[in-house]
């Protein structure tokens, strides 16, 4: 089974020794270096599975696994020099298919890899998020409003995404300000009213009478097929 591996992992041997016994597989292979490249990259063109190490600059393999598991399914085999259980179960608690501890056998690597992509083998009919007019595509990252494609932030897509997957479902800033750590550089408490109104200028057919995401007074926003009331 040949498939497309993204490797993120900033010790430039291990990567490098990685890179070739997967592509002695057949796989098709992407290094980088740290978290945040390895988010953009995955954004950019998910791939099959996913090898995350723990310890690594901007975004740490942890941070990159629990924002993933936010939007994604994508396997994840993480690798870590740490080798106690309460690590072990903390990065399979953030969603961590597999586990391997340094140093490792390149050619186990291989074999864990392939059991992975064996195992989350699946056919997703229709992963888009529908709520009304409004789109979300999570694995192509794209945004739709009645039809049209709409340019987003990661941060914009990230609020979106997690809204559409509940709609109706009323968000506290504070829960959605989870949303986007890893994403804004500089998070205050008016960073979700600052992403919910420029989604409106995007998203609604009139940004003023925002009938699509919508103010919960007293408590957040939500996103809903239409609204009987004016925000």
């Amino acid at each position: 089974m040949c498939a497309y591996v993204l490797v993120a992992e900033d010790d430039q041997k291990q990567a490098e020794l990685a890179r070739r016994y997967l592509e002695r597989e057949g796989h098709e292979v992407v290094v980088v270096a740290d978290g945040r490249a390895a988010l953009e990259q995955i954004r950019q063109r998910p791939p099959a599975l996913l090898v995350l190490d723990v310890m690594m600059p901007k975004v740490d393999g942890l941070d990159v696994c629990r924002i993933l598991r936010r939007e994604s399914d994508l396997p994840v085999l993480m690798l870590t020099a740490r080798s106690t259980e309460d690590d072990l179960l903390l990065g399979l608690d953030l969603g961590a298919d597999d586990y391997m501890t340094k140093p490792y056998s390149p050619r186990e690597l291989v074999a864990r890899a392939r059991s992975l992509l064996r195992r989350v083998q699946r056919t997703h009919t229709d992963p888009v998020l529908r709520v009304g007019a409004v789109h979300v595509d999570p694995v192509r990252h794209e945004v739709r409003s009645d039809g049209r494609l709409i340019d987003c932030t990661p941060g914009e897509f990230q609020l979106l995404q997690a809204m559409a997957a509940q709609p109706a479902r009323a968000f506290t800033r504070d829960q959605l300000l989870g949303y986007l750590h890893g994403f804004d550089r500089y998070i205050t408490n008016r960073t979700v009213d600052v992403h919910v109104m420029n989604l409106r200028r995007k998203i609604e057919p009139n940004p003023r009478k925002p009938a699509r995401l919508v103010t919960v007074y007293g408590v957040g926003y939500k996103l809903v097929e239409e609204s009987p009331r004016v925000a």
